[in-house]
């Protein structure tokens, strides 16, 4: 067996590529299904194209609630401090800031929790060693 993808369910493509592109992902291929009435986008990160996000947009609108039932998605970054700065500044909220230096969660626009693990550890730094979580993770 082979890990092919994991799906989610968006429902602003531009906003959650932009999302994934800010975590370092690069939009692979996209497949247009109009009998279907859906959108298929593939991600993944630049030296790792065999393991992607499988981004479907349904052209009708639906309501996907929290997806908290889908558990997370998680990524190996090499600073997680960086990562974190990277992405508060583009307007994301840092539910649990990487207070330990190894690990923090984001969410997607559509609120799937995103795990972000250092390779090792980082000693501790400001302004996360203090920060306090900021909702579900």
């Amino acid at each position: 067996m082979k890990y092919l993808h994991t799906m989610i369910r968006v429902t602003d493509p531009a906003k959650t590529i932009a999302f994934f592109e800010l975590l370092g992902l690069k939009e692979a291929r996209r497949l247009e299904n109009e009998q279907g009435r859906f959108t298929l986008i593939f991600l993944s990160a630049p030296g790792d194209e065999s393991a992607e996000v499988e981004l479907t947009h349904n052209w009708d609108p639906e309501e996907y609630g929290e997806g908290r039932n889908f558990g997370h998605l998680a990524y190996r970054v090499d600073n997680i401090y960086e990562t974190c700065q990277r992405l508060q500044d583009a307007g994301v909220t840092i539910n649990r800031p990487p207070r330990d230096g190894h690990m923090a969660f984001v969410r997607t626009p559509d609120n799937i929790s995103i795990e972000l693990l250092q390779d090792g550890r980082l000693d501790p730094a400001e302004p996360w060693a203090s920060m306090p979580n900021t909702g579900h993770w």
